[in-house]
């Protein structure tokens, strides 16, 4: 496996037993030898494509290269934001005969729901990137999400900082409140930046979540908000590079991109693009391969029967239980490091690097 340029918590690794291997077929793999891998079978609901590029090109991918090296059946679905087809969709699997389910909720009603089926027919179960409140999965895989909030918050000041803003007022735009990643995120950034709103060294303004991270929906709010402010906003903490995008989008409108700096995370492309035209402050880098890994680890691991231990738990407040976690350590992304994402394989210099963007990353130093 490629060497990452993340620090990992060591503790949020420790896994028993191996982590697999990747592979580079992209079917459902079905070719294992023994009998275990011949009943082992194992479902993948993502959310949808549209909150953020990464489930389809990079969850999926990753998890299908594990699952095919490993020799193990599998079926990996996107819900499409469809709450209805999330759940149709986990009910064709149990169907069809997977022994693990691994889900990433479009909200914790639905997948507890999810998850509770999939425990009454005796399938396993795996929260993915979001755990589900209330809910009986068996391990919770993800990035310290708290971490992620507090790089956003400690690079939107840095940003403010840099360009010299005194008393700046400050806009919010939240993920989906639904999504319990979310909250944790704006517990991260609030911790950063509530001790500059109380000191009155910034100026707390427009606070709002986004629901169901709809880009289009951002790009609305943002709008209302600088309407309301009469166009005094100096600075926007995004919650993702997709809302950011859509703040990006609007400020361009008034004249105001790389005014006013803006957060991200996931750095997908367009994010990283947006850093390198000086239109975006900085992302948080998640490094998707990692976590697909350790859950596909785990998911074979149950799917043949095999308990692992982590050496993490997290507090599941509605379902009153530790949950055994793997928690990876997120990585702050600025204009000077858009050249390691590249370095570590997540985005290519040929995706990034395109038209325009050509000089900007010989700038940059990607290579």
């Amino acid at each position: 496996m490629r060497k990452g340029i993340l620090s990992i918590a060591a503790a949020g690794l420790m896994i028993t037993g191996t982590l697999a291997a990747c592979g580079d077929d992209s079917g459902s793999g079905d070719s294992g030898s023994g009998t275990d891998t011949k009943t082992a079978k194992i479902g993948v609901i993502l959310p949808d494509s549209a909150s953020s590029a990464r489930w389809e090109t990079a969850d999926r991918k990753y998890l299908e290269e594990a699952f095919k090296a490993a020799g193990v059946q599998y079926d990996i679905q996107n819900a499409q934001g469809d709450k209805t087809q999330f759940q149709t969709i986990a009910d064709q699997m149990i169907t069809s005969g997977v022994n693990v389910l691994m889900i990433v909720n479009l909200d914790s009603g639905t997948g507890k729901a999810v998850l509770d089926k999939a425990k009454s027919q005796g399938v396993a179960t795996i929260d993915y990137d979001r755990l589900t409140l209330g809910g009986s999965a068996q391990y919770y895989v993800s990035f310290d999400n708290v971490a992620v909030g507090k790089l956003q918050g400690e690079g939107l000041v840095q940003c403010l900082t840099t360009m010299n803003k005194q008393k700046p007022v400050v806009a919010e735009l939240n993920g989906s409140q639904t999504d319990n990643n979310a909250t944790l995120f704006k517990e991260g950034y609030d911790s950063v930046l509530k001790p500059k709103y109380t000191s009155g060294d910034y100026v707390q303004g427009p606070d709002q979540w986004v629901p169901d991270w709809d880009n289009a929906q951002a790009g609305t709010i943002f709008e209302q908000m600088l309407t309301e402010k009469s166009g005094k906003i100096d600075g926007v903490l995004a919650a993702n590079d997709g809302l950011g995008n859509a703040v990006i989008s609007v400020l361009k409108k008034n004249n105001l991109n790389g005014k006013v700096p803006v957060t991200g995370q996931d750095a997908t492309v367009q994010g990283l693009q947006n850093i390198l035209a000086g239109d975006q402050c900085m992302t948080v880098y998640k490094a998707i391969k990692q976590e697909a890994d350790a859950a596909a680890d785990l998911a074979i691991g149950l799917a043949k029967g095999e308990k692992k231990d982590t050496t993490q738990t997290v507090k599941d407040p509605d379902g009153n239980r530790d949950v055994p976690s793997v928690l990876l350590t997120p990585k702050a992304i600025t204009k000077e490091t858009v050249k390691d994402v590249v370095a570590d394989g997540f985005v290519t210099k040929a995706e990034l690097c395109t038209g325009n963007f050509a000089t900007l990353c010989t700038q940059a130093g990607v290579s």
